[in-house]
């Protein structure tokens, strides 16, 4: 197959990537014991949680800025493709049951739709236009946040959407694994989370990975707590919709009122299952009529909602 010039640029612009350097060292990585391989990558990962650390002044702003759009209405947009792309579907996906997000509120957009959950769409990664084409079809607005993941910070899908949403007025935050990447030029909160180059050269699933999987969690997971999700550490805002959950709805009312069993059970009748208006009926002793209201207008703040209760 004869290299054109587009592919030998490609190949330039990745050779100048960390993420996809070749490490010397581990050639023959292949020849060691299965315990030898383990170890090693273990090691590799040990170092990912540091990488993070050293971002979260700007991750903590980013997030900051995300949940002032949230509290207005706006949603929470991933967009990426591959790897990038399934991390963004998964969190958002895990956010209606952990925090009863309403449908809609956070989005995971993955460059070739819902296929490339499981197989590779061929040529969609490439495609800034395509990443345009999904955000309109959001009718995005300026309250929304949309968030370009890449572990190399050039995927063109993840690029594209952050350049168009800037045009619509939404925040972008871009998230990479390279230094001076073009994904967190683009955007206004720009997370670069340098990992080095990974164990098998190039396989970004990897410590990149794990990064941008742990830069996910704490986006949605503080502007939850921000938009007042948790009671503490609670999930208060838990929806029960198996019998886990409901298991887990019963605890969260117990933990954080220490009421008894036949207490929690009657609050959780009388709220039609609502863990927070729960809580607020037997803190507060109010019925849950008077719970709903309370939440309605604190924002849905449980600790705003208490003290309102307690005048």
């Amino acid at each position: 197959m004869t290299a054109t010039p587009r592919h030998v640029d490609l190949r330039t612009q990745l050779e100048t990537l960390t993420t996809e350097a070749f490490r010397p060292e581990l050639a023959e990585i292949d020849q060691l014991a299965t315990l030898d391989i383990a170890r090693l990558m273990n090691g590799e990962d040990a170092g990912v949680p540091a990488a993070v650390a050293e971002r979260l002044p700007e991750i903590a702003a980013a997030i900051d800025a995300v949940a002032a759009r949230m509290s207005r209405g706006g949603r929470l947009v991933y967009a990426g493709a591959g790897t990038a792309g399934r991390l963004g579907v998964l969190d958002a996906s895990e956010c209606p049951p952990t925090f009863n997000t309403t449908p809609g509120q956070v989005v995971g957009l993955i460059a070739g739709g819902s296929q490339a959950m499981v197989t590779s769409v061929e040529g969609a990664e490439d495609s800034g236009e395509l990443a345009r084409a999904d955000l309109d079809a959001l009718g995005l607005t300026a309250e929304d946040t949309v968030v370009g993941v890449s572990a190399s910070g050039r995927t063109p899908y993840a690029l594209g959407a952050v350049q168009h949403a800037r045009t619509r007025g939404a925040l972008t935050i871009g998230v990479a694994c390279n230094k001076g990447s073009a994904l967190a030029a683009a955007a206004e909160h720009g997370l670069e989370v340098v990992v080095g180059p990974e164990l098998i050269t190039g396989s970004t699933r990897l410590k990149a990975g794990t990064a941008q999987k742990l830069v996910l969690n704490m986006l949605s997971t503080i502007t939850m707590i921000r938009l007042g999700k948790t009671f503490g550490n609670l999930m208060v805002d838990v929806r029960a919709s198996n019998e886990k959950l409901r298991a887990r709805s019963r605890r969260i009312v117990a933990l954080a009122t220490g009421a008894a069993e036949r207490d929690v059970e009657r609050a959780l009748a009388a709220t039609d299952g609502e863990v927070k208006h729960a809580v607020l009926t037997l803190l507060a002793d109010v019925d849950g009529p008077t719970a709903a209201r309370l939440l309605e207008d604190s924002g849905g703040h449980l600790r705003a909602a208490l003290a309102a209760a307690r005048g």
